[in-house]
């Protein structure tokens, strides 16, 4: 029986698409996009509102706001355009159902007419959700207009990352956003939380019995985090010198794998209780000093266009973190992201501790690595669990084999979709919650003023030979394999 506070706080797992849409007291009857003309609404929204369309939850009104002064007939060609680069267009019913949903308020962010027109636009719309796709420089003075034009009563705030950039504007974000929303009307956005392999670490961890009484410092050898990506910054040099892989990738994406391979077990079966959990990892990790990181950038990032002549921002950053808490205190976690990599993909391997005793040549980490859990997030979701067995023979020699699931939904949703649809609804499982951001930035506080400089490496490697030397008193870096066994 689900008590008054899993009630309130919403179930761990994912809905069905049977109640996908949540009852009319609490759902949206509006969506806005601000930054209805920009990449972001380009490449994902609106191809996932199409697939919203297609799967019959996405019902409401849905209002482009941006400063191009644009008319509906042009947002609706962006709209197909798209969806059309996307993918295809498969279903010409649902595209038209989309499009004659499609409004348009074109105007400056800081001018309150703006908001008066949005207003006048949302019609007879009371509780719309507000998604925030814009640089975060313009966040402030968005949710500021909404609270001024009475925009904000009963609705929601969805923001995209990065929700500051340290510690101190972090903590003003969230002032001004509390000031105008209720804590939990607001749902930071993190597509990487959206991803059905991210959300089944939480799940395997969890539904699982064999894991846990090995889940710990007194079997765990080191944990690792690998998220390559084989292009660079794609003409984006100018938002890249803003930010750098630290505060793009680590903070959020890599900080949040963490949080969800280290957090205890919730409570109860709430997404509250996890929230409580995940913080926790956070005001836990030890602050990492200069020394704990190393920074690199790809050979022909300073030619990219709006990159600085002698730019130190870095592509990429590999990090050494640990976490002082009873379960992990010792075992050390190395983060490592950057682009114009080896290869694009993302693998976590959990390292064991070899047997205490050498009853066997070849069964020591001397002859390789020791057994391991390996979570393969992308190109493809997998779990793979690595233990040795002996060869044919008198012998008493063998070799490391995987016992590997492969985890293929073609037809799943997409993070986008994903999250869209749970801000919607009110179901903020898959966000994250005020303390856990300004725990996260206060771990980086440090080596945001002081680092040691940018070391160059090829496109094409696995980073700078710096981040070998970071890793090498607990073994070498594992590199994502490129196809499933």
């Amino acid at each position: 029986m689900k008590s008054k506070r899993d009630s309130a706080q919403g179930n761990i797992h994912h809905r069905t698409k049977s109640n996908n849409v949540a009852d009319a007291a609490d759902a949206t009857d509006a969506l806005v996009i601000f930054g209805a003309t920009g990449d972001l609404a380009r490449k994902m929204i609106f191809p996932a509102l199409y697939a919203m369309t297609k799967r019959g939850v996405l019902n409401v009104p849905v209002v482009g706001v941006a400063g191009s002064q644009w008319r509906q007939a042009q947002l609706r060609k962006q709209v197909t355009d798209s969806i059309r680069q996307a993918g295809r267009i498969d279903d010409r019913d649902a595209l038209k159902r989309l499009l004659s949903r499609l409004r348009y308020v074109g105007g400056d962010y800081n001018d309150p007419a703006t908001f008066t027109a949005l207003k006048q636009a949302l019609g007879g719309a009371r509780r719309p959700a507000h998604y925030l796709a814009i640089p975060p420089a313009l966040f402030a003075t968005v949710i500021r207009g909404l609270g001024a034009a009475g925009l904000a009563d009963q609705a929601r705030v969805i923001v995209e990352k990065p929700f500051g950039r340290d510690l101190a504007s972090a903590r003003e974000l969230n002032r001004i956003a509390l000031s105008v929303f209720a804590e939990d009307s607001i749902f930071r956005i993190d597509h990487y939380l959206g991803k059905e392999a991210i959300m089944n670490i939480l799940y395997f961890r969890f539904a699982n019995s064999f894991l846990e009484p090995i889940w710990n410092r007194n079997c765990v050898a080191s944990v690792q985090i690998t998220l390559a990506e084989d292009f660079g910054v794609k003409g984006r040099g100018a938002f890249y010198e803003s930010a750098g892989c630290l505060r793009d990738v680590i903070q959020n994406h890599l900080f949040q794998i963490v949080a969800l391979l280290a957090m205890e077990p919730p409570a109860y079966q709430g997404y509250g209780a996890v929230h409580c959990e995940k913080a926790k990892v956070f005001q836990a990790m030890r602050p990492l000093l200069p020394d704990d990181v190393v920074r690199g950038q790809y050979a022909g990032y300073r030619k990219e266009p709006g990159v600085a002549k002698d730019s130190d921002v870095e592509t990429f950053c590999a990090l050494r973190l640990f976490i002082d808490s009873w379960r992990w205190e010792g075992v050390p976690w190395y983060l490592r992201s950057g682009k114009c990599l080896a290869a694009t993909a993302a693998e976590v391997l959990v390292e064991l501790k070899p047997p205490p005793q050498k009853l066997f040549d070849d069964s020591t980490p001397l002859a390789g690595r020791a057994n391991y859990l390996r979570f393969r997030l992308s190109p493809n979701a997998a779990v793979a669990l690595a233990a040795r067995v002996k060869r044919a023979g008198k012998e008493f020699v063998g070799d490391q084999r995987e016992l590997y699931l492969l985890d293929q939904q073609p037809n799943a949703e997409t993070p986008y979709e994903r999250l869209l649809g749970d801000a919607m609804a009110g179901d903020g499982a898959l966000f994250t919650r005020q303390d856990a951001v300004e725990a996260a930035w206060a771990v980086l506080a440090q080596v945001l003023d002081t680092r040691h400089r940018a070391h160059r490496y090829q496109p094409g490697s696995w980073g700078p030979q710096q981040a070998n030397a970071l890793i090498a008193a607990d073994g070498i870096w594992h590199n994502p394999i490129q196809e499933a066994p």
